[in-house]
C-alpha cells in the first residue's frame, strides 16, 4: 500500500474535486457528475474527475488517498461508496473548492476501483464553516485498487447527508448523452472554438496558410511533430489516405496488444469494410466497454507533446478504430495519426513517423 496523499484540502459548498489532466474538466453540472449513479457522495459519471461531497461547507478538511494492489478492507467508517474510475492521462490531483491549485498525487494511468470513505459528516454539516484554529471534525479517505469496471454501490451509510445525496442522486434521470457527446457540445461553443484556434496557433511554430489542415482538430498533433510529412499526406489520393489509415489503425491496436482483446479483435479483419459495432462510435463508451474488461493490459507511456504527461496508451489507441470510418479520407488518415502518436508516446512516436514515412512514399 502507498500513501499518496495525507493532509488537508480546501473545501467549498461541500465539495472537492479529482481531476486528471493538467486542470479540472469544465462546463459539467451536479447532475452530469451524478446521473445514473446509486451514490451521491462521489460523482464519477462526467469522464476525467470526480466530484467529492463532504460535509463541512467550507474550510479545511483532512484526506488522505491510498493506493494498493488489490481491494484493501472497508474501512470502519459510517459512510462508504465506491466508484470505477478510468485514469487515461495525467497528471491526477486532488482540487480545491474555491483555490485553484492541486496536490499532484502521482497516480499512474490505469482502470481504477475508488473506494470513498467518509466519517464525520452531520457533525461538520452542523459546523458549517471551519476557520482558525477549529478542531476538524471529518475527515474522507480515498482508495485506489486496479480493477475492472462495474457499477457504483453504496456500502455503508451512517449519515443524514449521505442519505439525503443518494436520495437525491437515485432520483436523477439517467443520462441521454455520454461524456464524450457532453464534450463535443462544449467545444461547438463558438467561444470555446475561438479559444481552441488560439490555443493550436500558439502550439504551431508559425502560422499556417488556409489549406486542408486548417479545417481538420487533429492534424495539429502530426503537424507538431513532421509538418511536411503532414502535408505531404493531405496531397495523397484518397484510396492511398484509406489504405495508410487502415495500416496504422491495426499497427496501433496490435502495438497495444488490444487486439488479443476478444470484442476488438473480431472487428479487426474487416475493419473499413463493414460499419462497425456501436460501441467504437462513442469514445467514452468504447472507453468503458475497455475499462469493464478482465485483464484487459495497460500500458503508460510519455505523451509526445510538449506537456510529457503520462498516459494510458490502449484509451490512446482505441478510438483509432472509430477514425478509420470518418467519411473523408484525409480526416480519416489524420485523426488515426493523432491515436496512433498519442498511443505510441514519446517511447514510439518516432516508429510511427518512419513507417508513415516509408509507406506513403510506395507505390499504392
Amino acid at each position: 500500500m502507498q500513501t499518496l496523499f495525507r493532509g488537508e484540502k480546501d473545501v467549498g459548498y461541500s465539495q472537492f474535486y479529482l481531476g486528471t489532466g493538467i486542470e479540472p474538466v469544465e462546463g459539467w453540472t451536479m447532475d452530469d457528475c451524478f446521473a445514473g449513479q446509486r451514490n451521491g457522495l462521489c460523482g464519477a459519471a462526467e469522464r476525467g474527475q470526480l466530484v467529492l461531497i463532504t460535509g463541512l461547507h467550507t474550510g479545511n478538511v483532512p484526506v488522505t488517498v491510498e493506493l494498493h494492489d488489490t481491494a484493501p478492507p472497508v474501512p470502519d467508517a459510517p459512510d462508504v461508496v465506491e466508484v470505477s474510475f478510468p485514469i487515461t492521462r495525467g497528471p491526477v490531483g486532488l482540487f480545491s473548492g474555491f483555490v485553484d491549485d492541486h496536490a499532484d498525487l502521482g497516480l499512474p494511468p490505469g482502470f481504477y476501483r475508488v473506494r470513498y470513505s467518509a466519517d464525520g459528516m452531520d457533525a461538520a454539516r452542523a459546523m458549517d464553516c471551519r476557520i482558525d484554529d477549529a478542531s476538524a471534525l471529518d475527515d474522507y479517505l480515498l482508495q485506489f485498487w486496479p480493477a475492472p469496471a462495474e457499477p457504483d454501490r453504496v456500502v455503508r451509510t451512517g449519515s443524514e447527508i449521505a442519505r439525503h445525496r443518494h436520495d437525491n442522486a437515485a432520483g436523477l434521470p439517467s443520462p441521454t448523452r455520454t461524456p464524450s457527446q457532453r464534450a463535443d457540445d462544449r467545444a461547438r461553443d463558438p467561444e470555446h472554438a475561438r479559444q481552441r484556434a488560439i490555443e493550436l496557433d500558439l502550439r504551431r511554430t508559425g502560422q499556417r496558410a488556409p489549406g486542408p489542415l486548417g479545417s481538420i482538430g487533429f492534424a495539429y498533433t502530426l503537424a507538431l511533430v513532421d509538418d511536411d510529412l503532414a502535408d505531404h499526406l493531405t496531397t495523397l489520393p484518397p484510396d492511398r489516405q484509406r489504405g495508410l489509415a487502415l495500416r496504422t489503425a491495426h499497427r496501433t491496436v496490435a502495438g497495444t496488444g488490444l487486439d488479443r482483446v476478444a470484442w476488438i479483435g473480431d472487428v479487426l479483419p474487416r475493419l473499413g469494410q463493414a460499419p462497425l459495432p456501436p460501441v467504437f462510435l462513442d469514445e467514452s463508451t468504447a472507453l468503458a466497454a475497455l475499462a469493464a474488461t478482465p485483464k484487459v493490459p495497460c500500458t503508460v507511456v510519455t505523451s509526445p507533446d510538449e506537456r510529457r504527461a503520462p498516459t494510458l496508451a490502449q484509451a490512446m489507441a482505441l478510438p483509432a478504430l472509430a477514425a478509420v470510418t470518418h467519411p473523408d479520407a484525409t480526416v480519416a488518415l489524420l485523426e488515426t495519426v493523432h491515436h496512433a502518436l498519442a498511443a505510441a508516446g514519446e517511447e514510439g512516436y518516432r516508429d510511427v513517423l518512419a513507417d508513415l514515412r516509408s509507406a506513403s512514399a510506395d507505390p499504392a
